[in-house]
């Protein structure tokens, strides 16, 4: 997974979007078991409170925010707005991002460049309901989705049921674990592909491209994909190097690996 589960399928979207999760290109007929009772808000920490849901979830009514946990103080480090998904199967017992086993029933999410332990507020623009979540893992891998939820996080902010929302994501990044990487450690991400050959020719292709940066071949849960780890792992180097690869059906992604 650590995006080596890196895309996001999220296979039990009821509305059977065309591609649910993390990559476009995955397509699935899956139908989820219907979901435990729907609950209206999260308390501080993200958890579901205990009184279910009364109200439509296209009522628009305004519901009280959960604070964001102790250990985050001031303003928000990073507010974004866009389209969220969620993912539970095939991730669920694979090691996310942060090297521990994902708990799809954990309040947690993927994000492609916030530091991992970051905390972020997710709130559901059309059902005003909101979860704290917790960085683990990277992606979505889906051009136009800003951040994956947990099944957790996804009942919590009614995001279940509807597979795809739009959100208002207020994230408290956690300070660099490093000082000689006080921007974070960067590399960019090719996939996902049906076959593995072509990810070896990919991979083999990129190595004599980029002689001095280290790169992978791995297998996720949906594909396979190519990893390029700059020689100098910032922003800027994987950016540039991003913009430069150009592979039909398969899109680069920069991401945070710290």
């Amino acid at each position: 997974m650590k995006r080596a589960r890196i895309v996001d399928v999220a296979l039990v979207s009821a509305l059977a979007l065309t591609a649910s999760g993390c990559h476009k290109k995955v397509k699935q007929a899956y139908q989820p078991p219907p979901p435990p009772s729907v609950y209206s808000s999260s308390d501080a920490w993200g958890r579901p409170s205990t009184r279910p849901d009364t109200s439509s979830s296209s009522s628009g009514t305004a519901q009280q925010l959960p604070s964001p946990p102790p250990d985050t103080k001031g303003k928000p480090t990073l507010v974004e707005t866009g389209l969220a998904s969620w993912y539970g199967p095939p991730y669920a017992g694979r090691k996310g991002a942060d090297g521990k086993v994902y708990n799809q029933n954990a309040m947690t999410a993927a994000h492609l460049t916030l530091p991992l332990g970051s905390m972020a507020r997710v709130t559901n623009l059309t059902t005003n309901q909101s979860a704290m979540v917790k960085i683990t893992d990277r992606g979505p891998f889906v051009h136009g989705r800003i951040i994956d939820l947990s099944l957790a996080a996804a009942k919590a902010t009614g995001l279940y049921r509807m597979g795809v929302a739009k959100v208002r994501v207020e994230a408290w990044a956690q300070t660099p674990r490093t000082a000689s990487t006080p921007g974070g450690r960067w590399c960019v991400q090719i996939g996902a592909f049906a076959h593995q050959q072509d990810a070896i020719q990919l991979k083999n292709h990129l190595m004599r491209r980029y002689s001095t940066a280290k790169v992978i071949e791995f297998a996720g849960p949906t594909g396979h994909w190519v990893r390029i780890n700059p020689q100098t792992p910032d922003r800027n180097h994987a950016q540039e190097i991003a913009n430069n690869i150009h592979v039909p059906d398969a899109e680069p992604y920069v991401i945070r690996t710290d």
